[in-house]
């Protein structure tokens, strides 16, 4: 091969991240481009071969066989009728294909125009291959989080530089009243690619629910193995989200998995989300725990379920009912969406004859309920007061889980109560 040629082959393949047999293709296209325009005639399909050992080339006039001549007019360039092709030879029938060498004797000596053509084929298949590349691997890596750099600002819009490829962080897919400025390294999930004419259509997110997800995998070596599996996600990008975790193998503890010694792992979360809080509860495969832990850190008396049309109709004391519904709703909407359920809270009042503390340590006892943590969404909210936002602050898991990470004992007597 020629040396030249063999150093510009390799070049490319490296750069671009092209095969060279893709790279020989793309030659051997442009070629037959050049000689269409200097030798070409108006009926041919014109396919050449190049062998890069001898620099050598033969150009092929290839037409495929169809039955009667109408198909064969729709493309005469292409399709021959087969009584045609049996004129040339008796032999063929439909579906065949009839290469005919049309390689000049005297060689080929391409002029200015046609060598003009050759290159601007070249280089726009080279652009072609090298997008469709770039399509497969961003298509690849869909739902999984990349490393980005804050690359031009356009009004709400956001284009982040993802190296090899440019994506769009749309103001929808923003986390509210984070601010971005040029050169900013953070954090992005690649949402959704799509082919595009320019380049593949990489619609970025870090509002998205798999956000919170998949920092924890990163974070969290028990989830990465699998041994702790995040089984549900429920998020209000800036403010709050609640995450569902369980354990695969006994003597593992889900949430002091997550939350990492003194908090170390959740922290590193939040910093990433803006400081967005982050309560992580214990899943339950009985729906009555599972909606218990959800609102939590409120004491929950009574869940009443009806399976026909999804319905929970929890219990809680009086003085809990701002804590389970949260901020303007926040803590029961929330539990909603990460337990899936339509849940309704109702206050409750206790007997004289029964003291208030014995009441919620049976109830606490009968649902087995774990560390509070999170919020969602209920059917009836109650207007929050001024003391439901003290409640709902002073709760977060981010905090309290921390506090029971810190004392085991403490969060055993927690539990207990």
């Amino acid at each position: 091969m020629n040396d030249q040629l063999e150093q510009a082959l390799d070049q490319i393949a490296e750069e671009k991240g092209i095969s060279r047999q893709d790279l020989i293709s793309m030659i051997e296209v442009s070629l037959a481009a050049a000689f269409r325009k200097d030798y070409g005639e108006k009926n041919q399909n014109i396919v050449v071969e190049f062998d890069p050992e001898t620099m050598g080339t033969k150009v092929f006039d290839v037409k495929t066989v169809v039955e009667t001549p109408t198909e064969a007019e729709e493309d005469p360039q292409r399709l021959i009728d087969v009584e045609a092709a049996q004129k040339i030879k008796k032999s063929y029938k439909v579906g065949d294909e009839i290469r005919t060498d049309i390689t000049p004797k005297t060689g080929t000596s391409y002029g200015r125009i046609a060598a003009q053509t050759a290159k601007q084929v070249i280089i726009q298949k080279l652009r072609e291959a090298e997008r469709n590349l770039q399509f497969s691997d961003f298509k690849a890596k869909e739902r999984t989080l990349q490393n980005g750099i804050v690359q031009r600002i356009e009004g709400d819009t956001i284009l982040i530089d993802l190296g090899k490829a440019t994506g769009v962080l749309f103001p929808s897919e923003q986390i509210r009243n984070e601010k971005y400025s040029i050169g900013q390294r953070l954090k992005v999930l690649v949402l959704h690619v799509e082919p595009a004419t320019k380049g593949p259509k990489i619609t970025l997110s870090r509002s998205h629910p798999d956000m919170v997800r998949k920092l924890f995998e990163l974070e969290v070596p028990e989830i990465y193995n699998g041994s702790v599996e995040i089984k549900a996600v429920a998020r209000e990008a800036g403010s709050r989200s609640k995450i569902a975790v369980m354990s695969t193998q006994d003597g593992i503890d889900p949430i002091g998995s997550c939350v990492g010694q003194k908090g170390s792992r959740v922290q590193t979360v939040m910093a990433e989300l803006g400081g967005e809080k982050i309560d992580i509860i214990e899943y339950s495969d009985d729906s009555v725990k599972f909606i218990a832990n959800a609102l939590s850190p409120a004491k929950i008396l009574n869940v009443q379920l009806d399976e026909g049309e999804k319905e929970a109709k929890v219990g809680v004391l009086e003085d809990q009912l701002s804590l389970a519904i949260g901020k303007a709703g926040q803590n029961v909407r929330l539990a909603a969406r990460l337990t899936g359920w339509k849940i309704d809270i109702n206050g409750e009042k206790i007997e004289a004859s029964e003291p208030a503390d014995q009441l919620a340590s049976e109830s606490a006892e009968t649902l087995e309920s774990t560390e509070p943590e999170g919020e969602e969404e209920g059917t009836t909210a109650p207007e929050t007061s001024a003391t439901e936002e003290a409640n709902d602050d002073a709760g977060g898991v981010s905090e309290s889980t921390l506090e029971a990470a810190e004392d085991p004992m403490q969060q055993m007597e927690e539990k207990g109560e």
